[in-house]
């Protein structure tokens, strides 16, 4: 049942990323409708998300972020379709990547490196990202497995068609370190903007005037593999063309504080969204996490977090 489930999926699918984009963006713009105006997907969180990130911006701002957000959301959805088809010649024309040439200094001297990004403009087409790498490179992206095993082969298909490699988020350093005994670079992507577990939280910085609880997993990587940290800042040209610049942090992450390395990537982040807000993922509940309530329930001894219930 679940392989026919996948078939079937895949087949409506295919068939849907054989239109060209401008079809698929009449068919975003039919979608936009409906979820903005008849479902209301969502809109409660997006405009709290919104209004709470820029307080200084009149009302009218922020109702543009909020509409801007719906239209490029269901752009982004039929992008992510039209990526089961589109060739390598589409692909580097649609999303074209800028300062390869320091991410190729840093491999071609045998470091690997560490890139952040968000989820900001079109995070699946930076799975293209081999396609301007040399072939020596390993390049991957950390990925949390999906809980329907057929949709999580469907994914893993679709972001693996430019040779990039989908890592397990509780393999990764394994993977990596695997890697590095073969001498082998790596270039690997975090998006690393999502809310972490309770028990995973080890940080909070300030980011767009929130009290954040940040993952520091990727920090942590990069510090004890020495890896190269960059920053990917990603540009929507205009509709269906991106850009995406590598912005070097550090090359010696074992040489700036804990956790300068997380807030710099936090302050960049916050850069991208606040020159064009509608593109960040305003849809997820960022800020479920509140600094109160984990004091209240738990408790960090020697850097490992306890439920205090659990103390006693």
């Amino acid at each position: 049942m679940r392989s026919l489930l996948y078939y079937i999926v895949y087949f409506f699918w295919y068939l849907l990323s054989l239109l060209p984009l401008r079809v698929l963006y009449l068919l975003s713009d039919v979608i936009f409708l409906f979820v903005f105006h008849v479902l209301h997907y969502r809109r409660r969180t997006v405009w709290l998300n919104v209004v709470t990130s820029f307080p200084e911006r009149e009302p009218e701002e922020h109702k543009a972020i909020e509409r801007g957000f719906y239209r490029w959301f269901c752009d982004y959805l039929v992008e992510t379709i039209k990526l089961m088809t589109m060739s390598e010649e589409q692909m580097k024309l649609r999303i074209v990547f800028k300062g390869v040439e320091e991410l190729e200094k840093c491999t071609n001297e045998g470091q690997s490196c560490a890139v952040y990004l968000g989820h900001y403009c079109n995070w699946e087409w930076i799975t293209s990202m081999p396609l301007w790498i040399g072939n020596d490179v390993v390049c991957g992206q950390l990925y949390h497995p999906l809980e329907n095993p057929d949709f999580d082969k469907l994914f893993l298909h679709i972001r693996q068609r430019f040779g990039a490699e989908c890592i397990p988020m509780n393999e990764s350093l394994r993977r990596i370190m695997y890697y590095k005994r073969e001498g082998r670079p790596t270039l690997v992507g975090y998006i690393a903007d999502q809310t972490p577990f309770w028990w995973n939280i080890h940080h909070w910085c300030d980011f767009l005037h929130h009290d954040t609880a940040v993952l520091s997993g990727t920090e942590r990587i990069a510090r004890k593999l020495n890896q190269a940290v960059f920053y990917l800042d990603v540009r929507r040209v205009r509709r269906g063309y991106y850009e995406a610049e590598f912005k070097l942090v550090t090359r010696e992450p074992a040489q700036m504080r804990e956790f300068e390395i997380t807030d710099a990537y936090f302050r960049l982040l916050e850069n991208s969204i606040q020159r064009a807000p509608e593109f960040w993922l305003w849809s997820h509940d960022r800020w479920k996490r509140t600094h109160e309530r984990f004091d209240k329930r738990f408790l960090v001894i020697d850097g490992k977090v306890h439920e205090r219930s659990e103390l006693k």
